[in-house]
């Protein structure tokens, strides 16, 4: 079986209506697939004006705003309508791909099991860290118990970075699991991209060192920690500024939590990679991401990173070399990690040099072809069982 014989029927929860690193991996991915001769179909919900416009055919799926405070600009996918699933059937896909454990991806979940169609789910954040943040952490287990019924379901999955994989097989989520990393765009993630003359702009000096935060701002990237770090700092009376490039409800929380930070609001494309070059250091105390899009940016951007010694950033940073890995939550030993490279140019230079040669290794194409391959493996083992199953019949 050839790329060119598949056909994907992918569902998102969010395929393009808010930017993230999820969608942009779903986007490249669908990007590969049909420049392969892929055939692919997207269901995800479909808004009056998304962030951008979608790789690929997107059909619209029912969906309601996420009943969570401060989230009302997700989606949540209700189910598959009559005129999604005449579409399906029309459609007749040999492989369902689900990105996340929502009503709609449960409803395919079934159709496909009807149809004898393989199903791979993509892990793409840890949705069980998820009610910490929202003061809910008792619903931790049974968050836990619904993806692993979820999964269990699935064929395979695949997860973006082996910490995140050893993390799913730990908790019995499934046993069958490969490897989709992340690549990185290097015509946008660059050292070359600094800019001094856009750090003037934002009132840093050329000496200033800028600590950078980058992603939507929202309580379970981890602000409250990095806020606390920056006060752990402040009492070190270790010199630096923030930079925080984003932009997301919790905004003006994060604006009071951080007298005196620079925010230079949401980038994309050239102006992004141009942001995030002209910081100094990346700190990012995230445990929710699988992979952390974001850490392997600023590793293209030639930045040292601190972060959380969690799934994601763990298969990325090497400790003491392009960065440090902390316990995470531990603010004070944040600090203490940061400081040097707040006092050190020469610590600071070469660990930022030693992450941006990492991060060529990350190739998008070489990357996706992971998960073709997946899909055709998993087609023919549902071909072979059918086979099996109709050689079996002949016998009896």
């Amino acid at each position: 079986m050839e790329v060119s014989d598949l056909r994907i029927a992918l569902f998102s929860g969010n395929y393009n209506y808010v930017r993230d690193g999820a969608n942009q991996a779903l986007n490249r991915l669908v990007e590969y697939l049909l420049r392969m001769g892929a055939s692919v179909r997207i269901y995800a919900p479909v808004v009056e004006n998304p962030a951008f416009e979608p790789t690929g055919d997107l059909v619209a799926v029912p969906n309601i705003r996420m009943p969570v405070k401060n989230r009302g600009e997700y989606r949540l996918p209700t189910g598959l309508d009559e005129k999604a699933l005449k579409d399906l059937e029309k459609f007749q896909p040999n492989i369902v791909h689900l990105s996340s454990p929502d009503p709609t991806a449960h409803r395919a979940l079934r159709w496909a099991q009807d149809h004898d169609i393989p199903v791979l789910a993509s892990v793409h954040t840890r949705f069980e860290t998820y009610p910490r943040y929202y003061k809910a952490a008792f619903l931790e287990p049974l968050v836990v118990w619904l993806l692993k019924r979820f999964y269990h379901r699935c064929d395979a999955l695949v997860a973006p970075s082996q910490s995140m994989i050893e993390e799913l097989i730990a908790t019995d989520m499934h046993d069958d699991i490969a490897l989709w990393t992340r690549g990185v765009d290097r015509t946008i993630f660059s050292s070359e991209k600094r800019d001094m003359e856009w750090r003037r702009s934002l009132g840093l000096a050329d000496d200033d060192v800028a600590i950078v935060f980058l992603g939507r701002l929202v309580m379970e990237k981890g602000l409250d920690v990095f806020a606390e770090t920056i006060v752990q700092l402040r009492k070190m009376q270790v010199p630096h500024k923030v930079l925080v490039i984003g932009d997301g409800p919790a905004r003006k929380w994060f604006e009071h939590a951080l007298p005196g930070g620079i925010f230079a609001g949401f980038q994309t494309g050239p102006d992004l990679g141009r942001a995030l070059a002209s910081g100094d250091i990346f700190f990012n105390p995230s445990i929710t991401e699988t992979f952390g899009n974001v850490t392997l940016e600023a590793m293209a951007s030639g930045l040292p990173v601190v972060a959380a010694g969690a799934t994601g950033a763990s298969s990325l940073v090497d400790d003491w070399e392009t960065g440090r890995l902390v316990p995470p939550g531990d603010a004070k030993a944040f600090a203490e990690a940061i400081k040097p490279y707040c006092t050190n140019d020469d610590l600071r230079a070469r660990h930022g040099a030693a992450g941006e040669d990492k991060s060529r290794e990350y190739s998008w194409d070489a990357i996706n072809s992971v998960v073709a391959e997946t899909y055709i493996r998993l087609v023919e083992r549902r071909e072979q069982e059918r086979a099996e199953d109709l050689l079996a019949e002949g016998s009896a």
